[in-house]
């Protein structure tokens, strides 16, 4: 972007550096300087364009296989879509956790809140403080009982648990004993997959569920609950965990306890290796149902809120019973999908790599940029205070020559010298004042290397000659350094080395002090003062009056 804008803003770069070199007044100069430092901001700013559009919060209630799964989906997703950060957190089950962890994500600046909240009721202040705040809520896989929230996505889970009991109840023939191990208390899912399995199995009265054990969807849970059961798991037909992890930890115990191995059936069917349906091909499981992560679609429907596009408020994902008969085959689809989407990530990886990289360099140009406009401005700021420490010392010899009373001897000199200036008919033209020598002051060798007692009296007698002639509009440096018995050239460095202007310069400060002072002290109008001043236009009169002194002489007068 830099490369686009800086040849535009160059040429203003110079015009500006031009214009402050000029002989302008301070405030005209510090409006330009602070152009420049607008203009180089603008021009530092592109270089720095801001990528983040949106960022999006994503609380989860716990940290597995399944919500890894679904973390990186949503990560992959963000490759299709420009200027979107994702920010997760993981409450590992502890619902006072989850909540420091929302107010924190909120705290931080997102844009939309992404939950699954830990349990039915424990979490919901932290959301509604949310979507209190105008931050868009999508409450997925666990409900709330609050109604604070802009979109909720899940499975059915009564429906998994309902058609789990169905398959569990056509495994056993309608005869057997189930253990169930429920999913952590107060959790959506876990009631809801209880209800479902337990509403399908009253249909069959010859089967009978002899023990809930409490879980929390964790391997190392299940496997302690069954491990510590005082029942007789030789007894056990069949198990149902609540989840892949819970029946897989129960099968464990089993085994440790040296028990007569019975079905095992869970809930999440995930792919690859260690996943559900890996585990019913290996015969590890019985059955599962597949939960769908859906990541790509929870961060496109977030994005649909975010641009204000129409989404479902109730979004119900579809799901599938694996069992022997089927796991080969989706397993294999599964491994495919996979297979494709770990070259996306492989390739996402590379990608992130090279715009890093590439951030890396952003960032080196950029503050070498800002190092070369700071020293600019250094340049720039060292320049003015120069510039307006020699136009003050300038200024204090200007007014020291237009102020100054002139000393009776001295005034008796001039006039003695004038008159001896008249009766010398040699004297030295205006034109042949280049080849002659000068008349020289009292005591001066040159006029160029005259001593510095000498100068005094040199000033005197420049400002005598113009003031005598500031009515004289037609006045010239010639006519000046003829009334000085000077050449032109003479006249020019001479008067450059004692006041650091020319004199014009110096004619034009005369003529300018001299309105200032006829408008204070008379009545006359500006057109009158502007005349007697040897200005042949009132209009540039004005010009330069209000470029010196900074106000117009209208304003004088009126005051």
């Amino acid at each position: 972007m830099f490369f686009f804008v800086f040849p535009f803003f160059f040429p203003f770069f110079i015009v500006s550096l031009h214009q402050l070199n000029t002989n302008l007044p301070m405030r005209r100069r510090l409006f330009i300087l602070g152009m420049l430092v607008v203009g180089m901001g603008i021009v530092l700013t592109s270089c720095s364009e801001k990528k983040t559009k949106y960022v999006i919060g994503v609380s989860q209630c716990s940290e597995d296989i399944w919500r890894n799964w679904q973390n990186s989906e949503m990560k992959m997703e963000t490759n299709f879509h420009e200027g979107v950060e994702l920010r997760f957190a993981a409450a590992l089950d502890d619902s006072k956790r989850q909540i420091q962890q929302i107010d924190s994500l909120v705290s931080s600046g997102i844009n939309l809140l992404i939950v699954a909240p830990n349990q039915l009721t424990s979490v919901n202040p932290a959301i509604d403080r949310a979507y209190d705040m105008g931050i868009p809520v999508i409450v997925f896989e666990r409900k709330t009982n609050s109604q604070k929230y802009t979109a909720f996505v899940s499975a059915d889970n009564y429906e998994m648990g309902r058609q789990m009991g169905e398959y569990a109840a056509s495994l056993l023939g309608g005869k057997g004993n189930i253990m169930e191990i429920v999913g952590l208390k107060g959790s959506s899912p876990a009631d809801e997959r209880s209800r479902g399995f337990d509403d399908a199995l009253a249909a069959y009265p010859g089967i009978k569920v002899v023990t809930e054990l409490q879980g929390d969807w964790t391997e190392p849970t299940a496997y302690q609950a069954v491990k510590s059961w005082k029942g007789d798991l030789n007894t056990i037909d069949l198990v149902f965990g609540h989840n892949d992890r819970s029946a897989i930890g129960a099968r464990k115990a089993f085994i440790d306890r040296k028990a007569r191995l019975p079905l095992f059936a869970g809930i999440d069917g995930l792919p690859g290796e260690d996943g559900g349906i890996q585990q019913v091909r290996d015969s590890l499981l019985d059955a599962t149902y597949i939960y769908p992560t859906c990541g790509d679609k929870l961060l496109q429907l977030a994005l649909d809120i975010l641009d204000g596009k129409p989404y479902q408020k109730e979004v119900l994902l579809t799901s599938a019973l694996v069992t022997r008969d089927n796991a080969k085959v989706l397993l294999l689809e599964s491994n495919e999908v996979m297979r494709k989407a770990q070259n996306l990530e492989k390739l996402q990886q590379k990608a992130s790599g090279y715009l890093h990289q590439l951030a890396t360099q952003r960032t080196i140009t950029l503050l070498a940029l800002i190092l070369i406009a700071l020293l600019v401005l250094a340049m720039v700021l060292f320049y003015l205070y120069h510039r307006s420490k020699v136009s003050a010392q300038r200024e204090r010899v200007v007014n020291n020559l237009w102020n100054m009373e002139i000393p009776e001897e001295v005034e008796d000199h001039l006039s003695k010298r004038e008159e001896s200036g008249a009766r010398n008919e040699n004297a030295p033209s205006a034109d042949s004042a280049a080849e002659a020598p000068p008349l020289q002051t009292p005591n001066a060798t040159s006029p160029e290397n005259a001593p510095q007692k000498d100068e005094p009296l040199f000033i005197v007698h420049f400002k005598k000659v113009v003031e005598a002639r500031l009515g004289n509009s037609d006045l010239s440096v010639d006519d000046l350094a003829a009334a000085m018995n000077l050449s032109r050239v003479q006249l020019y460095r001479k008067v450059k080395t004692i006041s650091g202007s020319s004199p014009v310069e110096l004619l034009r400060t005369a003529r300018l002090n001299k309105g200032y002072q006829l408008l204070l002290t008379t009545g006359k109008n500006v057109s009158e003062v502007a005349y007697d001043v040897g200005f042949t236009a009132p209009s540039y009169f004005t010009k330069c009056f209000k470029d010196e002194f900074g106000v117009s002489p209208s304003d004088l007068q009126a005051k």
